[in-house]
């Protein structure tokens, strides 16, 4: 089993990644920090004659990339009670992949992957985090993705995620059974 971890954070070393490390820690995964690529935003052409054009971006790469492994990690800080938007920004372009002949499978190889979420908010987050556990839910019921589980962390300042225990003792959970 092969493990992708898509970092959505713009901070390196932020209260998720460290999360995110704590959770994959000895475990051999693929990372994928989305601030380090080009992603285009999507222009919705569905309903064209053109429909979708190629971006000319890193975004292609980065879904070979992301098919080529079994189980999905996405860890992201929560921006505004979301996902930050590079996360949502690739999660957007899916919409076009669904549609990109360079990529017919996708569907259905999406549906073969299991998936976790792993973020970290600073106020109230197991509360109100959950609508971003939700929008991910809906997100992978519609790819077809088996959502198995997620962690929702304390942090504001640089560290604080080191006084969670429950989020830590949860991390160190989240990936046992599948490895």
């Amino acid at each position: 089993m092969s493990i992708a971890v898509i970092y959505g954070g713009g901070r390196k070393n932020g209260n998720t990644e460290i999360l995110t490390e704590h959770a994959i820690n000895g475990v051999q995964v693929e990372r994928i920090y989305l601030d380090d690529f080009q992603i285009v935003p999507i222009k919705d052409l569905r309903h064209s004659k053109e429909g979708f054009k190629d971006m000319d971006d890193d975004y292609n790469s980065l879904v070979r990339r992301l098919l080529a492994h079994d189980t999905l990690v996405f860890s992201t800080p929560i921006y505004w009670f979301g996902m930050t938007g590079q996360m949502k920004n690739f999660i957007d372009r899916w919409s076009q992949t669904l549609r990109d002949s360079n990529f017919p499978e996708f569907k259905k190889q999406m549906q073969s992957k299991n998936a976790f979420v792993i973020a970290v908010g600073g106020s109230n987050p197991r509360i109100k985090g959950l609508p971003l556990i939700q929008q991910f839910q809906y997100i992978f019921d519609f790819i077809g993705v088996s959502f198995d589980g997620y962690i929702l962390g304390v942090g504001n300042k640089p560290g604080e995620i080191y006084e969670d225990q429950q989020a830590l003792s949860m991390a160190n959970q989240l990936l046992r059974e599948k490895v």
